[in-house]
């Protein structure tokens, strides 16, 4: 069996088009528990991400201030203790 001849240039833009048709892997949207406030800064009309280390929200508008970001509470803020590891439970012997 005799395959087609294929130019060299026509398989090279098959290859490109093929790697540009690709979808790029997406960023995974994390919310850091520890912070309450969170920076959504846009990169594009539905590209953007999220930086969660913010205490206030005065201190997190200040960071979006001249940017195309807004501030947002964290939905995953656990609390002023977040984070920290477990207390261990002291036994006394009598």
């Amino acid at each position: 069996m005799k395959l087609p001849h294929v130019s060299a240039t026509a398989l090279a833009l098959t290859i490109l088009a093929t790697i540009i048709a690709l979808p790029t892997p997406a960023r995974a949207q994390t919310y850091d528990p520890r912070y309450p406030v969170c920076l959504q800064v846009y990169q594009g009309f539905v590209d953007y991400y999220f930086e969660c280390h913010y205490r206030t929200m005065a201190q997190c508008q200040a960071s979006a201030s001249g940017r195309f970001a807004q501030c947002v509470v964290n939905p995953y803020y656990g609390g002023p203790n977040a984070g920290r590891g477990k207390r261990q439970k002291r036994y006394q012997t009598y």
